[in-house]
């Protein structure tokens, strides 16, 4: 299972959930996982047309370029905070791994701000690969 953004960082960790799938036979789900704020008004129906499209685009790019690879995917766009999004779809798509990219944060900023990568480390039943962004 991959976890993508579109983020330099997801499209490191696409390359390398890509070449694991095609060494493995392995089919690969994108899951682009977002947390939906409380309806308060009409600036958050924006707001979340704007995830939503942003989600669309990402995964699109990402089922692009496995589809390019002959790679067999699936897309699932979950509204729920990622670290919890992920860790849903593996279990439900019993997944053996989940792989996600990093910005190359340093590890204190990542432990004090949350980053989904460090999180996922901690919480997830299933191994995470976290795969820094190149360059």
């Amino acid at each position: 299972m991959l976890g993508y953004d579109g983020s330099e960082g997801a499209r490191a960790a696409l390359a390398t959930a890509a070449e694991i799938a095609s060494c493995e036979g392995a089919r690969i789900a994108i899951c682009f996982a977002h947390e939906i704020p409380a309806a308060y008004g009409g600036a958050t129906g924006d707001y979340r047309r704007a995830v939503r499209a942003r989600a669309e685009q990402a995964t699109e790019e990402a089922a692009a370029s496995l589809q390019k690879a002959g790679i067999e995917h699936d897309v699932e766009l979950v509204p729920e905070r990622p670290v919890n999004g992920l860790v849903h779809v593996a279990e439900k798509r019993q997944a053996r791994m989940i792989v996600v990219g990093t910005h190359g944060e340093h590890p204190m900023k990542g432990a004090i701000l949350g980053s989904v990568p460090h999180k996922l480390l901690h919480v997830s039943p299933v191994p995470v690969l976290v795969v820094p962004a190149s360059g």
